[in-house]
């Protein structure tokens, strides 16, 4: 009997959709993601079901948008547990099992998945869905199904903790890779560790990297490589990290996180597991534009364009996928829940609704994708004020070559041709008034569907009934 398949997924924070040199990228190099590509799928139009941080991982672990498992918005370090104190609420920042602040415990998610088929789970980073234990809120990784959790933040990594001793994340963390200890080459090192201690089992690893998220921190002698590449000798070192454009920090950072992978493919190989695993590569969202840009897209994270939703996708199977493969086929990372379920065997109760579609009969080329090309993609992004990148309380969908958004702020509409223009710079809604009256009422009705909420004063999706 066939073992069953095991599935490292491996998450990058704020990757821009061009970053990988695989997408074109001039500066960076990414040569171990470019080799999962040449031996599997890459995806040109894959999706995060969020353009911030916490309701894409939220969708993530559970195959529900982000409005109907009820996390629209990243969750602030500290208003996990001091928003409900305003209120006059709880005592010693403890959270009740109710709250609404992190996600709720009663889905089964990702990991628990897994293990009801007998898999060993562990994750390595980042979580972000949830209290953190020295705050005493108990709702860590491993109330969610995670066998052995690692490197996982008690605080937020916005503050910058690339290097030991990792105050951001977790200050009891100990070196193990000597002095100046680098977190992504520790996280590395700890994912290859779980693998080999778990190798005569189907096992599922969730390395949920902390970069490529600002502030932007690398290894010095890889920024001083990039620097000379890009021909910014010249550029002082404190300006470097801030350059929107052939980021030299940013090019050490993904770097690191490539090494990584490298070392993953490496372990697989050396295990005799390549064949019988699912690597995935991918990011929760798209990239912080006043650091990157998002190769030909529009704008980024916090925002509904494509340079906020479109993300890079990599994934390698040798025993299902046709190496080389390039698609424009779209997905979202809603639908790795159901591909995983049926991967391996589990059947999701009909009272746990899913969003996403299973793509592994199209990785399999079992069909063309056209059925995952001409659904339905749905965002809601409520804001009571503009994030501070930029993004606007919105929502919006595509169907097909057509997206719609729908500014919840002044009640503005666009409508693009992703197939002509990708780009997103030419607003078609006087053009197709029939079109953008037709995905005005499919956002209308799916915000209805997954009670969606618009900010108080702001301007719901109009009825033209």
């Amino acid at each position: 009997m066939k073992k069953q398949p095991n599935v490292v997924f491996i998450f990058a924070d704020d990757l821009g959709w061009g970053e990988p040199s695989c997408y074109g990228h001039s500066l960076n190099e990414t040569p171990n993601i470019d080799l999962m590509a040449a031996n599997g799928i890459r995806f040109t139009h894959a999706y995060a079901s969020s353009t911030v941080c916490s309701p894409s991982r939220a969708g993530l672990m559970t195959g529900q948008t982000p409005p109907r498992n009820g996390i629209t918005d990243y969750l602030r370090p500290d208003a996990e547990w001091h928003i409900p104190l305003k209120e006059g609420g709880f005592f010693d920042n403890e959270l009740p099992e109710d709250t609404d602040y992190h996600l709720a415990p009663d889905l089964i998610v990702l990991p628990q998945l897994f293990k009801k088929k007998g898999y060993t789970t562990g994750m390595v980073g980042k979580w972000h869905l949830s209290g953190y234990q020295n705050k005493r809120v108990l709702h860590g990784p491993e109330k969610y199904g995670f066998d052995d959790v690692r490197i996982s933040e008690q605080v937020g990594i916005s503050g910058g903790s690339y290097f030991h001793p990792y105050d951001r994340v977790d200050p009891r963390i100990k070196p193990i890779l000597g002095e100046n200890e680098f977190l992504v080459d520790r996280m590395n090192h700890e994912a290859v560790s779980f693998i080999k201690e778990n190798k005569d089992k189907p096992f599922f690893l969730y390395l949920s990297h902390y970069a490529v998220h600002t502030a932007l921190v690398g290894k010095e002698e890889d920024i001083k490589y990039f620097q000379n590449k890009a021909g910014l000798n010249d550029t002082p070192t404190k300006e470097l990290a801030y350059l929107p454009e052939k980021n030299p920090v940013l090019a050490a950072m993904l770097k690191s996180i490539d090494d990584g992978v490298g070392m993953i493919r490496k372990t697989l190989a050396d295990l005799g597991l390549s064949e019988n695993t699912m690597i995935v590569f991918t990011s929760d969202n798209g990239g912080e534009d006043k650091v990157t840009v998002n190769a030909h897209l529009r704008e980024g994270k916090s925002t509904t364009y494509e340079g906020g939703l479109r993300v890079s996708q990599v994934i390698e199977y040798p025993d299902a996928i046709q190496p080389g493969t390039v698609t424009e086929i779209p997905t979202i990372n809603l639908d790795f829940y159901p591909t995983f379920a049926q991967m391996v065997g589990y059947d999701i109760p009909t009272e746990h609704v899913v969003d996403g579609s299973s793509i592994l009969p199209f990785l399999k080329g079992e069909n063309d994708g056209q059925d995952l090309y001409n659904r339905l993609f749905s965002w809601h992004y409520p804001l009571e004020e503009p994030h501070f990148l930029g993004g606007r309380s919105s929502a919006a969908n595509r169907m097909s070559d057509y997206k719609y958004i729908h500014f919840f702020d002044d009640g503005s509409e666009e409508l693009y041709n992703l197939n002509k223009d990708d780009s997103e710079t030419t607003n078609l809604n006087k053009e197709f008034p029939d079109k953008v009256k037709y995905h005005r009422k499919l956002l209308r009705n799916w915000i209805n569907e997954v009670k969606g909420v618009v900010p108080k004063g702001q301007f719901s999706v109009s009825s033209d009934e």
